[in-house]
């Protein structure tokens, strides 16, 4: 079993490792694919500032984030699980889970997926991203992990814990979605609704508990089993979409 997880706006902002080597990163193959994204970000963000801020879709106080995306060859790396903050790393405190590394599977729009012990500049690229001239980063992934990935994945069963945006890229065969959804009694009527921002803590939350646990299943319904057994309030509402019920 995997778990497959997006990245995360909030990342540190240096590290003290050696520089990039794209050959040790996770699926080595994509090396090519990693260069080219690198060429396209480089060339953005040594042109007109306003147009990189513009692109990357961010504003003119994180202006910073254009000097690493220039240094990417030469800045010092840390351990993906390191680099990555925010809500769900917070919860799912991933530099302090023992056998991460070989269970999760963190989707990226500039390296297109990496390990938790892959050692990464800090960068500033979402997937959602349309990088001249290489077009929409979901896309372009897309034609460029899934051969690889299905190889990689094989058989087992993917807990999918990613964005929209990152789950564009890659599309598991054995996967199952988890959605977060707010249980709530109005007027008597009980009434579930999509949560955004509690939905990235609570999926922190059950990654955690997956890897803590050291669960590894095989099925979607054994899967709501696991997680029913750890306390969670977990229902599958689609063969393989896992609905997790967060209650007032």
């Amino acid at each position: 079993m995997l778990i497959l997880l997006p990245p995360s706006e909030g990342k540190a902002t240096s590290g003290e490792g050696p520089r990039l080597d794209l050959g040790t990163l996770t699926l080595p193959e994509l090396t090519g694919a990693r260069e080219r994204v690198m060429a396209a970000l480089a060339d953005l963000c040594s042109g007109p500032e306003d147009t990189a801020l513009d692109t990357l879709g961010i504003s003119a106080r994180q202006a910073d984030a254009l000097k690493r995306n220039l240094d990417l060859a030469t800045a010092p790396t840390l351990r993906a699980a390191d680099l990555y903050t925010g809500v769900l790393y917070d919860r799912l405190g991933l530099p302090d889970v023992p056998g991460a590394a070989g269970r999760v599977l963190v989707f990226s729009g500039l390296w297109g997926v990496v390990g938790p012990a892959d050692r990464l500049p800090p960068y500033r690229l979402s997937m959602g991203v349309k990088l001249p001239p290489l077009g929409g980063l979901g896309a372009y992934w897309r034609r460029a992990m899934a051969a690889p990935l299905d190889a990689l994945t094989g058989d087992q069963l993917l807990v999918d814990c990613r964005s929209a945006a990152y789950a564009a890229a890659y599309t598991p065969g054995n996967g199952v979605t988890v959605k977060v959804l707010r249980e709530r009694v109005v007027d008597g009527v009980v009434r579930r609704s999509v949560v955004s921002h509690m939905a990235k803590a609570t999926r922190g939350d059950i990654a955690r508990s997956l890897l803590v646990e050291g669960v590894d299943v095989s099925t979607p319904g054994e899967l709501v089993d696991a997680l029913r057994d750890l306390g969670h309030a977990v229902e599958l509402s689609a063969p393989r979409v896992l609905d997790v019920i967060v209650r007032d």
